[in-house]
This record gives structure tokens, sequence and C-alpha cells, in this order.
């Protein structure tokens, strides 16, 4: 069994191409060519801390991927990944990547879907300021010609830190520090919320016509970063998994909306039309699927 430690795992991540193995992890989700199993949450109470567990296998491939992440106060993120043999059951490589492979394709799905939907925006906005937020920043630059990237977090301090990283992560953007969520949605038309949030940061008003919204941060129970207003006047609806979603992300906030949403590998696959002058959505919670493409991904690369 190889062990990977960061170092190595972060030599061999080329960000496009990432992009591209999450597109066509989405679309045999959604063919339903996967087991992928309702993510297990593990609330670690006494250190206001989560852990989530995942796991997935494509029918025919050669192996399968359990992966742990956790998420501790002030954003300490960790975790790991375990790929093993879908003949044998044998281990075949741990990523000790402390969380960062799960950063990195959620960033990239997110990435992604502004891609598949046409968007060509030079501006970002970022809501959060933990690690996803930097990824969202420099996984974004490697998809879209980015000019200006705004950030808006709770903490004046972390958001310094958080822009003081992402001007070195994309020197190419002017980055700024903005005073509220509704101060980034008025400068991006392009947003992605990363938070673990409870209740809404952005509302409908906030929200200008033809602004695309990827609600991140909203993966267990509880959790909540839009008014489901925003949900319910949107012209187009996204989400990795609508099963995974309903229980756990954007979607258990605006029940009813189910039979209007689409999977994103479907949208892939068979694109829907929709108005572009309105505001579209993309819910997600992250899937197992993701990670045993991506853990594929490294070892094919490191093997």
């Amino acid at each position: 069994m190889q062990i990977l430690d960061l170092p190595r795992i972060k030599r061999v991540l080329d960000y496009r191409e990432v992009i591209g193995r999450m597109r066509e992890a989405l679309i045999a989700f959604s063919r339903g060519e996967c087991d992928t199993p309702m993510p297990m949450h593990l609330d670690i109470a006494d250190r206001h801390a989560e852990v989530h567990m995942k796991s997935s296998y494509r029918r025919g491939g050669r192996h399968f991927a359990l992966k742990i992440a956790a998420t501790f106060p002030g954003s300490v993120g960790n975790g790991m990944m375990l790929l093993s043999s879908a003949e044998t059951g044998e281990p075949i490589a741990f990523f000790a990547d402390r969380g960062h492979l799960t950063d990195v394709r959620t960033a990239a799905v997110s990435a992604m879907v502004a891609r598949e939907l046409g968007r060509d925006d030079r501006v970002l906005g970022i809501i959060g300021t933990g690690i996803q937020a930097r990824l969202t920043a420099a996984v974004h630059a490697a998809a879209l010609d980015l000019e200006r990237i705004v950030i808006w977090g709770r903490s004046q301090d972390r958001a310094e830190r958080c822009v003081g990283e992402v001007r070195e992560l994309v020197p190419r953007a002017v980055v700024e520090i903005a005073s509220s969520p509704t101060a980034v949605a008025s400068a991006a038309r392009l947003i992605v919320t990363c938070t673990a949030a409870r209740e809404p940061l952005l509302r409908a008003t906030d929200v200008a016509p033809g602004t695309h919204i990827s609600a991140v941060g909203s993966d267990s129970p509880g959790k909540q970063e839009l008014d489901p207003s925003i949900l319910r006047d949107a012209s187009l609806i996204l989400a990795d998994s609508r099963r995974q979603c309903e229980k756990l992300g954007e979607l258990q906030h605006a029940p009813g909306l189910l039979n209007r949403t689409v999977e994103i590998g479907e949208f892939c696959d068979r694109p829907t039309g929709f108005d572009r002058n309105g505001i579209t959505v993309c819910d997600f919670t992250g899937l197992g699927v993701e990670d045993l493409y991506i853990a594929e991904y490294v070892y094919e690369r490191t093997a």
C-alpha cells in the first residue's frame, strides 16, 4: 500500500484536470453508474467539531474509496482518503491529505458548474474566509480569466489573512474585502458561499438578475447560507445530488422545489434550457464519487 503525504499529493494536482475529472464523476453519478451511500456524520459536540465520512464505487471500476474529513473550530480541517481494490478489498493507497483533496474537489466542482453554465465572469465573490475560500479562488482562476475577487467574512482579521493568501494564489487579480454579504452580491454576479452558517447570509433582495450562486457550505442538517426565496425565484436550480441536498443542503429549507431541481451530472450530460437573465443556484453537499475520482486521479499520477 502506498502512503501519500500532502506535499506529494499537492505536486501532482492540476486544477484544470481535476475540474474535468469532477465532470466525469458527476455524470457517472447521475447516470446511476455508482454506488454512493448517503454520508455519515459524526458530531464531536464537546469540541464543537464535525466529521464527515463518504464512500463510493463505480460499477466495473478498479477501486472503491472511503474518505474521512473533519472540521474543528477555527476552520481547522483534517482528514484522509483510502483507495482499495474492488477485486480483493486490499488497501491500495492511503492519502494523508489533511482534508486537502476534499477542499480541492469541492472547489473544482463549483468551478466546473460555472464553466458548464457558460459563465465568463471576470469578478468572483466569495462569502467565507476558510481554506475553502482560498481554494475556491485558486481553482476558479484556473477556469476563468478573473480580474477581481471580493471576499467577506465575519472576522476582519481572518478576512485580511484570507485576502493576503488569495493575492498570492491569484496574483493577476485585485483581491478586496467586502463589508457585508450584500456588498459581495453587489460587486459580483458569480458568488460562492462557503461557510458553516445556520441562517441565511444572502436574501433575494441582495441578488441581481443574471447572478449565479454556488452554495457550498450547507452540507449537514441545520446549515443554511441562502434565503429559500432565492431558490424559489431561481430560473435554474442545480444540485450535486437531489437525495443528499434534500436532507443536507439548501434544499432542506426549500421543500417543494425538488421536482424543479436538476442534478449537475444530468445538466452536463443533457443541458437544460433556462433564462440566463434570471438567477441560478447550485446546491452542493459533496459526494463520495468525487472523492473516488480525485483519489484515483492522484494515484494514477503517483503510481
